[in-house]
């Protein structure tokens, strides 16, 4: 049986190039995003290219719905051998730190936080049974590097890469891999790029997501590392912004 990878957060950037490299390998892709249409359209976008995907709507920000989705996903495919987990849109914005309150912060928690944690406990025991399997995070650059003026996500992504972090730690003898992509430039091709956030004023450029998917690929297959950073030299400082 082929393997399967779930695309958490699947939209027309970063998820529509992991799930084309990732079946490009043979792997089946469960494509899971909260709007089923355009995750059809994604998925008949890779059945022309002889991947076979199937449309899964989640809201991600829930993350009591994650057993359940696995649970769903398991059914239709039989396993699920990695997730990448990246669901970060035109509704999750940068605030300056000094403008925080609990309730921003409250809000970003359960999808960056407490839903990959539930995905990763709902895989747990199919992946130690078969000794093999793979969590890969996408996270901002400011979950390494905190940056004036784009604080709220950044703490929040920090401690999901903390967790990764200590997950590949626990994990790794028992051949299960975790590992985090930090991304400090928009993303071609998704719906930030095509929104107005991008300004020719940002400090942050613009990256090909197949790069970024080709890194997960690397990291998946070599699983040397726990973390990459792209741009691997951005120059962003706080002297900058």
């Amino acid at each position: 049986m082929s393997k399967v990878i779930a695309v958490f957060g699947a939209g027309t950037g970063l998820g529509a190039s992991v799930a084309r490299r990732f079946g490009k390998e043979g792997f089946r892709v469960a494509l899971v995003a909260r709007r089923k249409d355009r995750l059809e359209a994604l998925a008949e976008e890779l059945a022309g290219d002889g991947i076979e995907a199937v449309a899964f709507a989640a809201d991600l920000s829930d993350p009591a719905q994650a057993p359940a989705l696995i649970a769903e996903i398991r059914q239709r495919f039989g396993r699920i051998d990695v997730v990448e987990y990246g669901p970060i849109g035109v509704d999750q914005t940068f605030t300056p730190a000094a403008e925080l309150d609990a309730t921003i912060i409250a809000g970003l928690v359960p999808l960056l936080l407490l839903t990959p944690i539930e995905v990763v406990r709902a895989l747990l025991p199919e992946w130690t049974e078969r000794g093999d399997g793979a969590f890969l995070l996408t996270n901002g650059y400011t979950a390494v590097e905190p940056l004036p003026k784009l604080s709220g996500l950044g703490p929040v992504m920090a401690a999901a890469r903390n967790y990764v972090y200590s997950l590949h730690g626990e994990l790794a003898e028992a051949g299960i891999y975790a590992g985090t992509l930090a991304i400090a430039a928009f993303i071609a091709r998704s719906e930030i790029a095509e929104s107005n956030s991008i300004t020719t004023e940002s400090e942050f450029p613009v990256v090909d997501p197949d790069d970024l998917a080709e890194h997960y690929w690397s990291m998946y297959v070599a699983r040397d590392r726990i973390e990459q950073i792209h741009p691997e030299n951005p120059g962003l400082h706080p002297a900058a912004q």
